[in-house]
């Protein structure tokens, strides 16, 4: 049995320990490491990513989302509501009116790479 498949069978075993070494070094803490994976999950609800790809095309108030969407306003609002708490969106108030917009550039970027990368 070579190291190769010692290494595969979980012997814990190393083949390369610079490589792991380095890249353990660069590894981000278990915080991050669980703050970013909980970012992520937001991103894989289907509604909230139909509401964060209409706000990236526009700045929206509830009651457009929802006819666009379809959907209730009382729905939009609940999945708006995750977003802000995830500082993926922003709002700014006119009158009554809220109206909605990502966040910054980087939730445009991660949107657009997204689409990008699945219509390759």
């Amino acid at each position: 049995m070579d190291g190769q498949e010692r290494m595969e069978q979980g012997t814990g075993e190393t083949l390369h320990p610079d490589l792991i070494s380095s890249v353990n070094q660069d590894m981000p803490d278990e915080e991050m490491l669980y703050d970013l994976a909980e970012l992520f999950r937001i991103f894989g609800d289907s509604t909230r990513i139909k509401i964060l790809y209409v706000l990236f095309e526009a700045e929206m108030c509830v009651c457009d989302i929802a006819e666009l969407l379809r959907m209730t306003q009382s729905a939009i609002s609940h999945q708006l509501r995750v977003l802000k708490q995830s500082k993926l969106v922003k709002f700014r108030r006119e009158g009554k009116t809220i109206y909605y917009s990502l966040a910054d550039d980087h939730v445009r970027t991660i949107i657009g790479m997204g689409m990008e990368h699945l219509c390759e």
